[in-house]
């Protein structure tokens, strides 16, 4: 086929040649013509020897939030200053031109001016880099001064500066009018979630819930540190799915050759420390749960558990009070928090009603006595779908999540459930057949769930038989019996109130944002194809 070696040679060549510029061509095809006019720009600042992506640091001196703030009153601090940030608008004016550059804490403007930036003769840096090679996006440091513009803005005049990061993508316009309200801002979920980067960019404003979560959080730890409750971190690959009723992810250990679960819960890991001889812990914790999605859930997400020891679930109610208040307070320095249409009031105490008292105050109907079947005719009355697999426990379940639990807006606790719901969970010393158990409902869901904990190791396993029966009978969330636990419990836990909270939705609530994938950097969503 080929006379000689060097005509296969010659052959092979051109073809990857070809191929290599085909998938060139390809490359292109799929750009914006501006993002093919930006990858150029990178090139064009490459040969007059500006590297559009440096590697050495920028000193950083000052921040935007910072000067709007504070320069009208002590100018002098103010004048030789260095800032970074992203250019999100341009004004050109010959031989001077103005500009806005958003940090980490808002938005300043900048005056550059040719002859200050370039004061030799070579105006190149002006002319032809900042007039023509920058783009809205681009990242920049400056240094110079602050001043007050004739129209009173408090600006950067700008000496020197220098491109820190060229942006390949432009970015969606968003623009303002003169009060500061927002135009053709995006607000398409799909590109909200799913380039949050660029979501974070161009409506700075989200930001707020995330620092708002920060401090949450911080709120809660130091609530519990001023206690001295002590902060831990337990497994999140566990080879027994434990601690809730939940359905798990499952992976493979290659090593031992195991599968292994993502954490649903670590409650069982907590209570061990309890048994361990530590008197309180705590754990902010990613959990995973393979199950459905939607404004309230997503399969990955964040709770703080913690255990006391010598208390019970009468303490938490009273200490989840207290909690919640403090976290409120410190956020707006008051308990009453917006929330959509609702003022929720997080002042103690809120409002305590039982399970059985909850449905019969919603439906007119007393499910305390009902056996199974009687349940399930009422779910049917009540039109709530249920499976042939579901218990006693997951029929009063049902029936309070499709009647009840919308209805509680003002912070209520819904105590005392049929010990059937909970497997984990002490038998309530005055009322056969339930359980020391609340579940604390805010804004129509709930956001906690807190026990006397169970710590009779016979009746705990027993109590996993009885998940074991369920399982057996198809229900996938029924927990599995796990023997390393009851081996601890054995060794004798103390008397222990426990509870979990979900970051997630505590953050929706006090952010006012109806749904969790607003305050979720990265939820998760379909893969996207790029091909």
């Amino acid at each position: 086929m080929f006379r000689n070696k060097a005509d296969f040679f010659q052959i092979h060549f051109f073809t990857v040649q070809f191929s290599v510029y085909l998938t060139i061509i390809l490359y292109y095809m799929e750009l914006s013509e501006q993002e093919i006019i930006r990858r150029q720009k990178v090139e064009d600042l490459r040969k007059i020897g500006i590297e559009p992506f440096p590697p050495e640091l920028f000193e950083v001196n000052a921040n935007s939030a910072d000067i709007l703030e504070n320069y009208e009153r002590d100018k002098l601090n103010y004048k030789d200053i260095s800032i970074a940030g992203r250019i999100m608008k341009f004004r050109i004016m010959g031989n001077a031109a103005f500009a806005e550059l958003q940090d980490a804490k808002g938005r300043i403007q900048i005056y550059v001016k040719r002859d200050e930036v370039c004061p030799g003769e070579d105006k190149t840096l002006y002319n032809t880099v900042f007039k023509k090679m920058l783009d809205i996006g681009d990242i920049i440091g400056v240094k110079g001064y602050v001043f007050t513009t004739n129209t009173g803005t408090i600006s950067i005049h700008v000496l020197s500066f220098k491109l820190l990061c060229k942006a390949l993508r432009p970015l969606p316009i968003v623009t303002f009018d003169a009060e500061g309200k927002a135009h053709d801002a995006v607000t398409d979920p799909e590109f909200k979630y799913r380039q949050r980067y660029a979501d974070l960019i161009i409506n700075p404003e989200v930001k707020t819930a995330f620092v708002q979560r920060s401090k949450i959080i911080n709120s809660m730890r130091n609530f519990f540190n001023e206690r001295s409750y002590f902060e831990v971190e337990t497994p999140i690959l566990q080879s027994i799915p434990g601690g809730a009723a939940a359905r798990p992810f499952i992976t493979h250990h290659n090593a031992l050759d195991i599968p292994l679960y993502l954490r649903i819960a670590n409650e069982l890991y907590l209570k061990r420390l309890i048994v361990g001889g530590f008197d309180a812990v705590y754990e902010f914790a990613k959990d995973f749960r393979n199950e459905g999605m939607d404004r309230t859930h997503n399969p990955e997400f964040t709770q703080m558990e913690i255990y006391v020891a010598y208390k019970d679930y009468e303490w938490m109610m009273s200490m989840t009070e207290e909690m919640l208040e403090r976290i409120a307070t410190d956020l707006y320095g008051t308990a009453v928090v917006k929330s959509g249409e609702n003022e929720l009031d997080f002042h103690p105490p809120f409002k305590r009603i039982s399970i059985y008292d909850a449905i019969k105050e919603n439906t007119g109907v007393d499910v305390s006595n009902m056996n199974e079947e009687e349940l399930k005719k009422t779910c049917h009355d009540l039109k709530i779908e249920v499976a042939p697999s579901m218990g006693k426990g997951k029929l009063i379940d049902e029936i309070f999540s499709a009647t009840s639990e919308h209805k509680y807006i003002q912070p209520t606790f819904i105590t005392d459930y049929p010990v059937e719901m909970s497997p984990l969970c002490k038998r309530h010393r005055t009322k056969p057949g339930l359980v020391e158990r609340f579940e604390l409902m805010v804004n129509g869901k709930e956001l906690c769930n807190a026990y006397t904990e169970l710590n009779d190791p016979i009746d705990q396993e027993a109590r996993f038989e009885d998940q074991m029966k369920l399982a057996a009978k198809g229900d996938d969330e029924a927990m599995t019996i796990d023997y390393d636990f009851l081996r601890a419990l054995e060794y004798g836990m103390p008397p222990t109130s426990g509870m979990g909270m979900g970051i997630d939705r505590l953050t929706m609530i006090m952010t006012n944002n109806p749904s969790i994938q607003d305050v979720i950097f990265f939820p998760q969503m379909r893969p996207e194809n790029f091909k």
